[in-house]
């Protein structure tokens, strides 16, 4: 059962942005599998049947769910071997599942966040959603309502510099002048996060997102 992170969670994130080098890693290995791997495969484990209750499609096994800790330094300019941060995902198997909406949970040495949206946003994703806005059309303004009302989760996403249509209102822009979405909860470290309530709290979250889940899914279609 999830009992929440702790310290040495922490701890070893900072410790490895500091220190971002195989030895370093090594000598400090069974704290990554004890404080960082451990505790990611048992919340993954908690919250995968409620998952499985928004989509009945989505994969829900820890190796698949969390990340790896090993950076693809192939094509990047940065060429530090581990990440700092780590995550767990569930979404859908499909060969661009990059390209749907993905429920997330990330903890960086500092902060963590969790909410949903895509890896990367299709254009024609945004097209459809920027033409439901301009036609006033009734699921997007029930979505818009219903983002509206509660106060977890912000939009966020690069946005185009340039104002795409210089009529709508600064709330309708939020969603208008995206290039990419997801809606996000970002939280400082606190005492939240190690505590085993930390998973009623992501249910609660997660289900909140559920309606702009499936809203983004009926998008790409």
């Amino acid at each position: 059962m999830f009992q929440g992170f702790s310290e040495g969670t922490i701890q070893f994130l900072q410790g490895l942005k500091e220190n971002n080098n195989k030895a370093w890693f090594e000598a400090n290995k069974p704290t990554y599998q004890n404080f960082v791997q451990e505790p990611l495969r048992e919340l993954v484990d908690e919250l995968g049947p409620f998952m499985l209750s928004i989509d009945a499609l989505f994969e829900i096994s820890p190796k698949k769910a969390i990340s790896r800790i090993n950076r693809d330094i192939r094509f990047s300019h940065d060429k530090s071997p581990y990440r700092s941060n780590m995550w767990i995902s569930f979404k859908r198997q499909y060969l661009d599942w990059k390209a749907e909406p993905t429920y997330f949970f990330e903890i960086f040495p500092d902060f963590y966040r969790y909410g949903m949206g895509f890896y990367c946003t299709p254009r024609e994703t945004m097209d459809k959603l920027r033409e439901m806005i301009d036609e006033k059309k009734k699921d997007f303004q029930q979505i818009h309502h219903l983002y509206q009302s509660q106060n977890i989760f912000r939009i966020e996403g690069e946005k185009y510099k340039r104002i795409l249509n210089a009529n709508l209102t600064a709330e309708l822009n939020e969603w208008y002048q995206r290039k990419e979405v997801y809606f996000v909860c970002n939280r400082n470290i606190d005492e939240l996060l190690f505590e085993k309530e930390l998973v009623p709290v992501l249910r609660d979250g997660f289900k909140i997102l559920e309606p702009f889940y499936h809203y983004f899914l009926r998008l790409k279609k």
